[in-house]
């Protein structure tokens, strides 16, 4: 029997935490919320993260909700150098709050408008709000490029849950137009974190039906 329980459903944020899991063996159970069939919006799962998001990680009756916190929870808990107790705590968190403020809020867009509008029916992509994300993603993508140059990872040469953070958009590069062609130490550095099973599959396989 798992120890902890990861709730999650198949969008950027739980991916990140579900592909930590996934990396570091974590004794967690995988429970998909339908999010389409407003599962996140019910009180079980409201009185486990009062936001009604994903994903949340439930510890033996005491939840942890906010991906990145999840991230390091597993990651302490594994005694795993993904969170590290040395001067790279600091450049790591550095990196989580850059992308929270700068990087996800550009590439998360073409996410929105060309993963999740088709998927919810929510109609064509926003010409305006893509232009502005064009924009925000050549400034920041070049401040990221230019950090990686001469870096395996993003906090030097050791992985770090950062990785896993600012790159969550990156796999869906193509179906969301994300322009990361344009580049290059961003494709090296995502070539990298594709050679990790858990990063290539982050969510548990599905069940077939009986």
């Amino acid at each position: 029997m798992s120890d902890f329980k990861l709730y999650y459903a198949k969008t950027l944020n739980p991916q990140k935490a579900c592909a930590v899991a996934k990396h570091l063996g974590s004794p967690v159970e995988f429970v998909r919320v339908e999010l389409g069939k407003g599962e996140h919006k019910t009180p079980d799962f409201t009185a486990l993260n009062p936001n009604q998001k994903v994903p949340v990680l439930d510890i033996g009756g005491r939840t942890i909700w906010e991906s990145n916190a999840i991230m390091c929870f597993l990651a302490r808990f594994a005694g795993s150098d993904l969170w590290p107790q040395d001067e790279r705590q600091v450049e790591v968190m550095r990196w989580l709050h850059w992308d929270v403020l700068h990087f996800l809020p550009t590439t998360g867009e073409y996410y929105f408008q060309y993963i999740v509008k088709p998927m919810f029916g929510l109609g064509e992509p926003d010409k305006a709000a893509l232009e502005k994300a064009g924009a925000g993603f050549q400034r920041y993508g070049a401040v990221l490029n230019d950090h990686l140059r001469g870096r395996r990872y993003l906090a030097g040469d050791t992985l770090t849950i950062a990785d896993f953070a600012v790159a969550v958009t990156l796999p869906h590069a193509k179906v969301a137009h994300i322009p990361v062609v344009e580049f290059p130490e961003i494709e090296r550095w995502h070539d990298r974190l594709n050679e990790l099973p858990a990063w290539r599959e982050p969510f548990p396989a599905m069940k077939a039906a009986a």
